[in-house]
Formats: structure tokens, sequence, C-alpha cells
């Protein structure tokens, strides 16, 4: 190929179609797909079966346009009008424009015919071959969609500076399809109820600021200049005054305060309205798109029948042995993912011991913050990296358990996989809550990993600071590093193909291949593109919900970042990722059902949170039965004076058995640390069974309120407007009124 004007090849289109169409065609030069093959990975072979496949395309009623540059071999096709005629007719289907009506049927919107062409293309089988395998085997290399820059956003939407904007949800539908429709539509309502649930937040954490200098139990933390604490680690052996801990005792008291019980309850509420609220929006906006009663099986049945009239069909199916199956794969799985957080307290052991060892004064001086604040950055690497392995696992038990159509098979993953990273994300912080510091022994007796490493002990404050630090620096780093790789990745990937592709792209006269490789330069999408932001969003959701009793800023948090996830997402669709294949949907799916789930959970972590991780039981019963107001005096004493001093256990140092601490402080006959103990033989005291049964008194009654709260909640609101109802309501009625004239005027002639 010489000189500019040979660079192109343009192979002419077929003219087996109706002469209107095909003239039509060359005045738009629109096109509902482009398929690339890579002619540097071609051989005789490859070339061979790309062009059986295309030919088959052109019999089923494709135009195909072909236009070859030095490295690729674009492919433009287009359906003709009477596939889409066939749809109508099989569904009466509503998405169709009014305005333009071809001789074969109505018009269809450019998200339909591109839905169709989509289905038609992955079904279509020539010589035992899908096209899945063509790309598996690189006869082709892409396909993909062309996005409608005029039409599509571009400059009313997908914009930093629309930041604050309301979404145009019908226009995003007209462009992307009902699914991401809805999923923007879904983001945008979460993020406006968040706006309640992060000001209650923000009001319970700035009321500590009011006990900042007035809490009773600060005040005699900070006094406790005569109080020594027993050694915390074996490898930094030396008592400490309790008095060290006075700033961390005032902070604690920001997130570990009385208003912490009420905003657990009102989250626990929150989340049902949230829901019912949502069900009420997605009812309407359905409703409003006239597919209130759409009926996804039938799609799909529909789709099929058009692209094989001899379709067969497939039934459901269940078997016992492979549910049982993939139950015992599913189980291994979570026992592996509860093992890594196994992993992560040997980490913490570890480092306790290396950090101690380290030559920074200010590591040894705050080894506990240290070791907390690192085991985070661990524990959300591994995030990072059993996501990954997650999906895989997912979508191996999904191929084993062989669904009947792609929607169940995406309902399954999506149980599976969100099953997979709930205990990802979540086992760290379960045993953090539950189990650090609570299976530890006692001062002369601890358990040891492997009879040599001291098992950790909670922060010198208490066990709510780990869990606060450890949510504060996952979501932190979840919402900045996430939403930083998840802008750069498709910005890098389309400057570096824009730099390679310039030097042909300034030599282009075809304006269709010039368009093409605009969208072949974007960012690749598959059919996990829009799962994946869904699925960040409930594991969002679960952080804000599940531990908020610990955390109350998590939804403020969350509602900075989804102000600015609603318009990085619209700026990835629209601008740098290659278009989405649109999906049709009247709701959110799966997702629904997850999102109840998190609320259940929410409502009992956050009560066994508020019951045995945080001190507001221990505070409660000092106050009314061990404390100076037990016997109901009138006396001016705070009424948790000596709380302190009651919350600490003794022991005897000549108790150790293994070699004594660092005498840095002389003298030193009995050590205090936290526990409910006897200071004789160091069993459990009295008091600690009955904290316990309060605790779990607690519990119930916690849990019962809330679920009750809920529970009412969703009776008062309803799921369904009334407006919707009647307009349903109105249309079987005309529907059967007109049926019953017709069967009159039949029945008299």
């Amino acid at each position: 190929m010489q000189g500019t004007e040979d660079e192109i090849q343009i192979v002419p289109e077929t003219d087996s179609f109706p002469l209107m169409e095909l003239g039509r065609m060359q005045a738009k030069e629109t096109w509902d797909f482009v398929l690339v093959s890579d002619l540097q990975k071609t051989n005789p072979k490859r070339s061979h079966r790309r062009q059986r496949f295309l030919a088959e395309l052109e019999k089923t009623g494709f135009i195909i346009k072909e236009v070859e540059d030095r490295r690729r071999l674009f492919c433009g096709i287009r359906a003709h009008s009477r596939l889409f005629s066939q749809y109508t007719e099989l569904l009466k289907d509503t998405s169709y424009s009014s305005s333009v009506t071809l001789p074969m049927g109505p018009e269809p919107t450019t998200t339909a015919r591109i839905r169709i062409v989509n289905f038609i293309l992955r079904s279509k089988e020539v010589d035992g071959e899908k096209f899945d395998d063509l790309m598996r085997d690189h006869v082709f290399e892409a396909k993909f969609p062309l996005h409608e820059r005029e039409e599509c956003l571009w400059n009313s939407w997908a914009r930093w500076r629309d930041i604050f904007q309301r979404q145009p949800i019908d226009k995003i539908r007209n462009c992307f399809g009902e699914k991401v429709a809805l999923y923007f539509a879904w983001l945008g309502w979460y993020t406006v109820m968040l706006v309640p649930a992060a000001v209650a937040g923000l009001v319970v954490f700035l009321s500590g600021f009011s006990l900042f200098h007035a809490s009773q139990i600060s005040k005699e933390v900070c006094d406790a200049n005569d109080t020594i604490m027993c050694p915390l680690q074996d490898h930094q052996r030396k008592y400490w005054r309790l008095s060290e801990t006075c700033t961390f005792a005032k902070l604690t008291h920001l997130f570990d305060n009385e208003g912490t019980v009420f905003f657990a309850i009102f989250m626990a509420l929150w989340a049902t309205v949230f829901l019912e609220l949502w069900k009420r929006e997605r009812a309407h906006t359905a409703s409003h798109w006239n597919l209130y009663g759409w009926d996804e099986d039938q799609e799909e049945l529909a789709l099929e029948l058009i692209n094989n009239p001899n379709y067969q069909l497939r039934k459901h199916q269940h078997s016992y042995l492979r549910s049982s199956a993939i139950l015992l794969c599913s189980l291994v799985m979570i026992c592996l993912l509860i093992g890594m957080a196994h992993v992560l307290v040997l980490y913490r052991v570890m480092a306790t011991v290396f950090f101690s060892h380290s030559a920074l004064p200010f590591l040894e001086q705050q080894l506990t913050t240290a070791v907390v604040a690192t085991g985070a950055l661990v524990h959300y690497m591994t995030i990072v990296v059993m996501t990954k392995v997650n999906k895989k696992v997912a979508l191996k038990l999904c191929d084993f358990e062989k669904p009947r159509t792609f929607s169940e098979r995406e309902s399954n993953f999506t149980v599976k996989f969100f099953t997979f990273q709930f205990f990802t994300h979540f086992s760290s912080l379960i045993y953090t809550a539950f189990f650090l510091g609570r299976i530890n022994g006692h001062p002369g007796n601890q358990v040891r990993i492997g009879g040599q490493w001291r098992l950790e002990e909670c922060h010198p404050s208490g066990c709510m600071m780990d869990l606060f630090v450890q949510m504060a620096i996952i979501m932190g780093l979840k919402q900045t590093l996430s939403n930083c790789v998840e802008y750069l990745s498709p910005w890098l990937t389309y400057r570096i193909r824009k730099l390679k592709d310039w030097p042909q792209s300034r030599r282009l006269h075809d304006p269709s291949l010039e368009e093409w490789l605009k969208n072949y330069s974007l960012k690749e999408v598959n059919v996990f593109s829009l799962f994946d932001e869904f699925m960040e969003m409930m594991i969002q959701y679960g952080f804000t919900t599940i531990f908020v009793a610990a955390f109350p800023l998590a939804p403020l948090l969350a509602l900075f970042s989804n102000i600015f996830e609603i318009r990085l997402d619209a700026i990835k669709m629209v601008r740098l990722q290659r278009r989405l294949v649109p999906r049709k949907a009247n709701d959110i799916g799966t997702w629904l059902q997850v999102l109840e789930a998190i609320g259940v959970l929410a409502v009992i972590a956050n009560g066994m949170v508020i019951a045995f991780t945080s001190e507001f039981i221990p505070r409660l019963m000092y106050k009314y039965y061990y404390g100076p107001c037990s016997q109901r005096s009138n006396s001016t004493t705070d009424c948790l004076t000596g709380y302190v001093n009651h919350s600490l256990s003794v022991f005897h140092t000549k108790d150790y058995k293994d070699p004594l601490p660092s005498q840095e402080i002389e003298g030193v006959t009995e050590c205090r640390y936290r526990d409910y103990r006897n200071k004789v033989d160091y069993n459990y005291s009295s008091e600690f069974w009955f904290l316990l049964a309060s605790r779990l008194a607690f519990v119930i009654l916690f849990e019962h309120v809330a679920l009750c709260g809920k529970l009412i909640a969703a009776w008062f609101v309803p799921d369904v407007p009334q407006i919707v109802k009647n307009k349903a309501l109105e249309e079987k009625f005309y529907n059967l009124r007109e049926k019953l004239c017709l069967c009159s005027r039949v029945t008299d002639v």
C-alpha cells in the first residue's frame, strides 16, 4: 500500500436489502456495532473463519462495511428493520420511536437496536463456533457499539462542573438503557438519603466534644498517675501509668458515648425507610417508562426465537447433588476467607515484635497505634487481592451450576460473589469487634501462638478505638485510592491508545473509520463493568450501616464519596470507556435482596458492638447498680465516680511465671488490667457474669426494638405509590373492556 489513498480499503456493502434501507444507511452512516480484527494476528485459517461468520450475518439480515487500516480490520454492522418488527410483535415493545416508521414496522431506538443485535451476535453459531469462541482464538479482537456524543450527555452530565446538578435519568436511559439508568437513579437516591444519616452521625460525633473535658471517666484516667498498668506486650515489657492514655480516653468519648445507642437505632430505621422509599421511586420510574409489568423471561425468550425460530425451550431444573457440591465449595471458600483474618492476626502479633525493636522512637512509644494502622493497610491490600480471587471462584461455581438464562446466571453470581466479598471485607472487623483482647487470658497466664507469641491486646483506651481506626483507614483508602484507580485506569488507557493511533488518524479520509478509531481507543467494557459499580456501592453500604456504632462518621464519608462517584462514573461511561451494551430492566434485581440482608446484619452487628465492644453497658450498670448513685441518694457526686477503678482488675506481680517486666517504675507489687477478675485466683468475678447477662439481655432487647421498628416502617411506607397502582389497574380495566367489545362485535357478526 502506497500513499494515503491506498492505506484504507473499503469493502463495498451488500445490496441484498431494500433500496430505501440501503439509501438511508449510506446517508446517515450509522452502525449498530463495530467488530475489530487484529491483522497482525491473522492467518489464512482465521481470516476464513471471520469471513464465514460475516457471511452468515449477511444472510441473517445485516449490512456490513469493512474498513482496513495498517494493523486492524474494522467491520461496521447494521441489522435490517425486519428483525425489529418481529421483536415488536412478540413483545409489543414500548421503547420505539413513534416519529419514524419503516415499511417493515416502527423504527427502534438506538438502545433497543444495540441490545437485540448484541444478543444475535453472542448467540450466532457458525460451524459450531460462537462469537466468544472467535474472540478467544483472536479471530476478532473487540466488539462494541458506538457512542452518540451529541445525544449521550457529553456536555450536560459527564462534567465535573455538573457535580451538584440533578441527573437526567431519562436521557441516561436513552443512551445506556434501563439497567444503567436505574443504577444512577438508585445511586442518586442513596446519596440524597445519606444526608440525614450523615447529619445525625456528625451530631453524635460532635456531641462527644461536650464530654471531651467534662467526662468523669476521662478526668479519672487523666488523673490516674498512681494507677500502674500491667505490660501489654512481651517485647515492651514495662509497667506504665494509666494517665498516659489521657488523650486517647478523651478521643474515645467522641464516638463511644450515650448517643451511640440512639444513633444505631436511628440507622436501623434509616436503612428500612431508605429501601422502602427506593421501592416507591423505582415503581414510579418503571411506570414512567411503561416497564412496571415487564417480564424478563419473556424478553429473553423473544430474543432467542428471533435469533433461532427452532429454538428449544430450556426448562427450569434443580439438582440436589449439584447444589450440595456448590454449598460445600462455598463453605470451604468462606473458611479460607475467615482464615485470612487469622493471618492478619498473626501479622499484628509479628508487627508488635518488629516495631518494638524499631530504631524510630515514635513506633516504640505508639506501638499499639502503629500496629492497628499498618494492620488496616495490610487488610486493605488483602481485600484488593482477594476480590480478584473471589470473582474467579464465583464464576467457576456459576459455570458448574449451569443456570438456565443469563439473568439467572447473573443473579446466582451476585449472591456468591457478594457473600465472598462480605467475609473478605468484614472478617477482620468482626475479629477486632468481638474477639480482640477477650481471648488473651490474664497477666501471668496469657494465651500464646505456638506457645511463644502473645496475642495482641486492645488499645489501652479500649477496643472501640481499634475498631474506629480500622474502619476509618479502610473506608478512607477504599473511597480515595479505589476512585483514583477507577478514574486513572481508563484515562491512561485512552491516552496511550490515542498516542499509538495518532500518526494513522491524521491520514484518515473515511469519517466512519475516524469515529470507529475514537471508540476503539476507549477502555474496554464487559458484562462486569456495571456489576462492579454495584458491588462497590454494596460494600460501601455495608461499611455505612453494619459497624456504624463504632464509626458514626461513616455516612458522612459515604456522602462525600458518592457525590464524586456519580460524576466519576458518568465521565467514565461517556468519555473514557466504550459504550456499554444497553440492558432492559425495571428494578435493580438481586441487589435489593442484598440491601435488605445488609440491613438485618446491621441491626445484629450494631447491637453486639454496643453491648460487647463499647463501654456502654458497664457504664450503665455501674451508674445504677455499683456506683454512688445506686443508693438513690441526692448527692451531687457524678454517678460514674470511681468507674475506672471498678473496671480494672488487680494482678500481683509476684505471680508472674515468666521473667518479670523491667522495673522502670520501682516498688511495683501489683498492677491493673482491663477485665473483671478476682485478685486471688484470677477467675472471673461475679461482676463479669452479671455484665455478661446484661449484655446479652441488651442485645436481645436492642435487636427486637430495632427489628420491630423496621417492620413498622416497612408497613407504614408502601412499596408502590397509589398512582402507579391505579395506572396499572386502569390499563388492565381498559384492556379487558376492549377485548370484551371485540368479542361482542365478533358475536354480532
